[in-house]
């Protein structure tokens, strides 16, 4: 049986070097076999805001209902992202409060703090790119994007974190450093 693959590209502009990781990503899992889904969030049409949090969900736009589907066929999904202020891009936030909603992603228990994980059964690998230090960014920083991911929104709604990739630093890298990055990327795709 393949396994069903969803890559979420959550830089902005598909022509950046995030893109071109995805991509890579993508071109080493097709050539493994494996069953490929893509989502570029930069291209997708609707509002990365949450106007009444969640006392009144907005109607998703098609883009967002295409994006649940695709979450919801996948066994493993594939973030390919960069480091802005110490975690995601705006957007790619934006993204999870309007499409990780109660009832689809999680539901919380009547009379009870504790909650039902719905999108549990499914890993995530995250691809990230980072013009801090990674000994820094561990370190100094304690990884708070990562830890944003890994437990307080892709493990709060079930999906567990079985790898991180960093790459970095990215700014001011030569190009030969970019390939060796591709060609790794590319080689994570193939083994997926």
């Amino acid at each position: 049986m393949k396994k069903k693959i969803l890559v979420i590209l959550g830089h902005p502009d598909t022509e950046s070097f995030c893109g071109a990781l995805s991509t890579a990503y993508i071109e080493g899992a097709n050539a493994a076999a494996a069953e490929i889904r893509e989502l570029r969030i930069g291209e997708l049409n609707f509002d990365p805001i949450l106007w009444k949090g969640y006392k009144e969900i907005q109607e998703l736009e098609p883009d967002l209902v295409r994006a649940q589907e695709l979450i919801q066929w996948s066994d493993h999904m594939v973030f390919v992202y960069p480091n802005w202020w110490g975690a995601m891009p705006a957007l790619m936030k934006g993204f999870f409060d309007r499409v990780f909603l109660p009832s689809y992603a999680f539901k919380y228990r009547d009379n009870s703090a504790f909650w039902d994980k719905l999108l549990s059964g499914r890993t995530a690998h995250l691809i990230v790119t980072l013009d801090t230090p990674p000994w820094y960014y561990r370190w100094i920083y304690r990884q708070p994007g990562h830890n944003q991911m890994k437990r307080t929104i892709l493990g709060f709604c079930g999906i567990k974190v079985v790898k991180i990739t960093e790459l970095a630093i990215v700014r001011g890298s030569t190009a030969g450093k970019r390939e060796k990055w591709l060609a790794m990327v590319n080689r994570l795709g193939a083994n997926a």
